[in-house]
């Protein structure tokens, strides 16, 4: 029986559940998730040796070493795209301190802030004054606004001030390099 390329990444993912959360559930990612499919599964058939990837699934189902040989490559790919984002982030961290140094400030940055902060207020005055005049359903999309430039104003002192994961990075390498 052969199976789709969907069909195998998912019996796939099950195999190694955080494959699922390189996948969207947009529909206008179609492409998106056909190619995370696709070198999924070039991942698996590599490592089973396998030129068939219903065969390469087989494979990884009833042989243990070749699935922990799996999830090994995943686990390297996984952490490329971390080390990609972290990279991604320092970036952005240089160009501020860039302009720090060259006595300017980042207005872009300063005006998106202040957006977040004075979005969230108006939706918590909002509902803190208007709720009982408000249907629910205005209540809960006011709530889900507010939750999103909380979600904003998180990411930007995260940013700023670095999170406890990026901190753990940093206190890595700080021990590497001594």
């Amino acid at each position: 029986m052969s199976l789709s390329l969907m069909s195998i990444a998912s019996a796939l993912a099950d195999l190694v559940p955080g494959i699922t959360k390189w996948f969207s559930n947009d529909p206008k990612k179609s492409k998106h998730n056909h190619d995370i499919a696709k070198k999924v599964i070039d991942v698996a058939k590599k490592v089973t040796g396998s030129s068939d990837a219903n065969h390469a699934l087989g494979l990884l189902q009833s042989d243990l070493e070749a699935l922990l040989n799996f999830q090994r490559e995943i686990q390297d790919i996984e952490r490329d795209l971390e080390r990609a984002y972290l990279h991604d982030r320092q970036d952005a961290r240089y160009r501020d301190m860039a302009f720090v140094s060259n006595g300017k400030s980042n207005i872009r940055a300063d005006i998106m802030v202040v957006a977040a902060a004075v979005g969230l207020l108006s939706c918590l005055i909002s509902l803190a004054l208007f709720r009982s005049n408000l249907p629910g359903e205005a209540v809960g999309i006011i709530s889900t606004i507010a939750g999103i430039f909380g979600s904003c104003l998180k990411d930007a002192y995260s940013f700023e001030f670095g999170s406890s994961r990026g901190s753990k990075v940093k206190d890595l390498a700080s021990f590497m390099r001594d």
